[in-house]
């Protein structure tokens, strides 16, 4: 069993959704990882990670306009029954900080996964996403921890006889 650390730099154009699924699989095959576990974790407070459909991006759109929905940029809106509307106490860093910061904890900052025959274990229909809860543009930090197989060079011999 081998360890490896490192991390990858995403760019995102604001508010949404990035697939980073290549990018995740392209350094599992640079790092010749054949079976393991990878460990993924976003290093900021405003961001989060995500495993969910592909194909439609209509759920993409559904699940944004529901966490916006849910978390509003104006405050907190009480429970039925309740009077007053509570405006956020964090706002220095703009109208969006606050809410990204809750969207982030009701949300993932790490994701475990399977990588089997040197990609990723996902379903048919599954991509991971870096969902980006400001609307400013950011550069932001994902750390990956892999521990597993590596593999050797008979390995990497009999992938290429296989695909050729």
């Amino acid at each position: 069993m081998e360890q490896i650390l490192s991390s990858l730099s995403i760019a995102t154009p604001g508010e949404g959704f990035i697939n980073i699924t290549s990018e995740i699989n392209h350094w599992i095959v640079t790092n010749k990882i054949n079976k393991g576990i990878l460990v993924l974790f976003v290093q900021h407070t405003s961001c989060s990670l995500t495993i969910n459909e592909n194909a439609d991006p209509r759920v993409l759109e559904d699940l944004s306009t529901f966490m916006k929905a849910l978390v509003p940029e104006e405050g907190i809106n009480p429970m039925p029954g309740r009077k007053g509307h509570i405006p956020y106490k964090h706002s220095e860093e703009g109208a969006d900080d606050m809410p990204a910061h809750i969207k982030t904890s009701l949300t993932c900052s790490s994701l475990t996964l399977s990588i089997d025959n040197c990609k990723l274990n996902l379903g048919t229909w599954q991509a991971i996403y870096l969902w980006e809860h400001r609307s400013q543009k950011h550069s932001r930090k994902i750390i990956l921890h892999a521990i597993g197989e590596i593999q050797n060079n008979n390995q990497l011999s009999k992938l290429s006889s296989k695909a050729s």
